[in-house]
C-alpha cells in the first residue's frame, strides 16, 4: 500500500516537472508565438490594425492564463504545507500600516501587470489574507517596479524616478490601509467567502501526493470561475490597444487645463499597458507640452485602474468593491498628480 502511494505520488511529480519545461518554453516564446500565429498561419500584413490586435491578444492570454495556472498551483500547494488560519492571525496581530507596507514592498518586488497581478489577487484572498493587505499588493505590483523606475530614470532623471517610487508605493499602502478599516470582507461573494472559511479550518497536508492534488483542484476551480472573465479583459485590451490612436490620446490631454490632470487619469483607465511600455508615452505627451504630473498621473491610471483588470476582479469582487477600489486609488493618484505639477 505505502509502495503504490510512493508511486502515486511519484508519478504525479514527474508529470508537473514534465510539463514545467514546455511551460518555460512557451511563456518565453509567447511573443513569437504570437507573431508566427498572426504573419504566418494567419498571413496577415504587419502594420494593420487587426494583425496588432490578434497578435496583443494572443500574446497576452498565453502570459496571464500560463502565470494563472503556475501562480494558483504553487499558492496551493504553499498553503496545504502552513495552517491559513494561523497565517492569518499573524498578519492580523501585526500592526495594520506595517503589515500594508510588507504587502506593498512584496508588489514592487514582484512586477507584474495590472492582469498579470490579479491571479495572485485571488490566490491571496483565497487564503484568508485581509483584504487590505491583498489590495496594497494589487496596486503596487503594476504601478511600481524596477523596469519603470528604469525607465522614468533614464526618460526624466532619477530624481523624478525616485519621486514616482515613493509615490506609487504611498498609494499602494494608504489605499489598502483605508480599505482594511472599512471592512469590506462582507462585499466579497458568498463561494469566496466559504472558500477562505472551508481553507481555514483545513490541518495542513503533509503528503506531497496531497500537496499537487490540492494544487490541481485549485487550478481547476478557480480557471473553471475566472476564466470568461480573464478572457473578456483581454478582449479588450487587445481592442484599445489595437484600435485607439495615439494622437487621439495626445490631442485630448496635452493641454494645461485644470480639467487636464482628472481626464488624464480617466483616459488611462480604459487603456490597458504595463507601466514600462505607457512610460515612453508620458515622456511624448510631456514633450508636446503636458504638465510632467498630469503624464506620470496619466501612467499610473494606466498600469494601476485598467478596465481589463476590473473586468477580471468582477467574479471576485462585488461592483461595490471595485468601485471603492477604484475611487480610492483614482484619488490618490490625482493627488499624486497634482503634488507633481506644484513641486515640478
Amino acid at each position: 500500500m505505502n509502495s503504490l502511494k510512493l508511486n502515486s505520488s511519484t508519478g504525479r511529480l514527474n508529470f508537473v516537472l514534465f510539463l514545467f519545461p514546455f511551460w518555460l518554453l512557451i511563456y518565453y516564446f509567447k511573443e513569437k508565438i504570437a507573431r508566427f500565429m498572426v504573419y504566418d498561419v494567419f498571413s496577415l500584413g504587419a502594420g494593420e490594425k487587426l494583425s496588432s490586435t490578434l497578435n496583443f491578444f494572443i500574446a497576452t492570454s498565453l502570459k496571464i492564463y500560463f502565470l494563472l495556472v503556475l501562480i494558483i498551483f504553487i499558492m496551493a500547494m504553499v498553503r496545504t504545507r502552513f495552517p491559513v488560519g494561523r497565517t492569518k492571525r499573524v498578519l492580523m496581530d501585526m500592526p495594520m500600516l506595517p503589515a500594508n507596507i510588507m504587502a506593498g514592498v512584496f508588489g514592487v518586488l514582484t512586477p507584474f501587470c495590472s492582469c498579470s497581478a490579479v491571479p495572485m489577487f485571488i490566490s491571496f484572498l483565497e487564503t484568508g489574507i485581509p483584504l487590505g493587505l491583498t489590495f496594497s499588493f494589487l496596486i503596487a505590483s503594476p504601478l511600481v517596479n524596477e523596469v519603470i523606475v528604469i525607465m522614468l530614470a533614464g526618460l526624466f532623471g532619477l530624481k523624478i524616478a525616485i519621486i514616482y517610487l515613493l509615490a506609487g508605493l504611498t498609494i499602494a499602502i494608504f489605499s489598502g490601509f483605508i480599505i482594511g478599516k472599512l471592512q469590506l470582507e462582507k462585499y466579497l461573494p458568498g463561494w469566496l467567502l466559504n472558500f477562505r472559511n472551508e481553507k481555514q479550518n483545513l490541518a495542513p497536508v503533509k503528503t506531497l501526493d496531497g500537496m499537487i492534488s490540492e494544487g490541481y483542484a485549485a487550478v481547476k476551480d478557480v480557471l473553471s470561475r475566472t476564466w470568461v472573465y480573464v478572457l473578456a479583459g483581454i478582449v479588450v485590451g487587445s481592442a484599445i490597444h489595437g484600435f485607439v490612436p495615439d494622437f487621439w490620446l495626445s490631442n485630448l490631454t496635452a493641454k494645461g487645463t485644470w480639467y487636464s490632470l482628472p481626464l488624464a487619469v480617466l483616459t488611462g483607465i480604459p487603456l490597458y499597458a504595463c507601466s514600462a511600455a505607457v512610460a515612453p508615452v508620458a515622456f511624448a505627451l510631456v514633450d508636446k507640452g503636458m504638465p510632467l504630473g498630469t503624464a506620470l498621473a496619466f501612467t499610473m491610471a494606466v498600469a494601476g485602474l485598467s478596465l481589463p483588470e476590473f473586468i477580471m476582479l468582477k467574479k471576485v469582487l462585488s461592483l461595490r468593491l471595485i468601485i471603492i477600489f477604484a475611487a480610492i486609488v483614482f484619488t490618490g493618484i490625482l493627488l499624486v498628480g497634482y503634488l507633481f505639477n506644484w513641486l515640478l
